[in-house]
Order: structure tokens, then sequence, then C-alpha cells
């Protein structure tokens, strides 16, 4: 158990400095470009956020009415580690679309 919490630790300290990494060679591109890129892969990603959690709470919903009245949820760690690679994947897609 202790190594699944590792390797989840260790993938979102990996995508975190990635993201970190991304973002510092932004201000090589300008302002707006670097305001447009940012802004594109923040929305994208709150999106998905959006629709994930729509999802969640719709299976909530019909588990709690018409299932067997048990909900497990999400997990915190994958949802994060999840919407980390997203954002990460979005960012450097945008990057190269209007950095280059």
């Amino acid at each position: 158990m202790n190594g699944i919490v590792i390797i989840f630790f260790s993938l979102l300290a990996l995508s975190l400095l990635l993201i970190f990494y991304t973002i510092s060679t932004l201000p090589q591109l300008g302002d707006e470009r670097k305001k447009l890129i940012k802004m594109k892969a923040q929305s994208y990603s709150f999106a998905v956020v959006i629709v994930v959690l729509v999802i969640e709470m719709g299976e909530k919903v019909y588990s709690v009415f018409w299932g067997s009245n048990t909900y497990e949820g999400i997990s915190p760690f994958s949802f994060l580690l999840s919407i980390c690679i997203i954002y990460l994947i979005t960012l450097l897609f945008y990057k190269r679309k209007y950095g280059n």
C-alpha cells in the first residue's frame, strides 16, 4: 500500500515540477501570448474538473436513490494527479501552438 502512495506522490511531484518549469519558460514569449496560453490551459482544465464532478454527483445521486445506497466517491490523490496531468498536457499543447 505504501508503494502505491509513493508512486502517486512522485508522479504528482513530477507533474508539478514540469508545470512550474513550463510556466517559467513562458515569459520569454511576451505578455499577451503568455496570458493567452495560461488562460486557455486553465479554462480547459477547469472544464474537465467541472465535468468530472458533475459525473461524480450523478453517480452519487443514482447510487443513493436507485442503487445500493452506498457511494465510495473518488480518490483525492488520483483526482489531483489527473487534473495536474491534464493541465500540463494542455499547457504544453497551447505553448507549442501559440508559442512558436
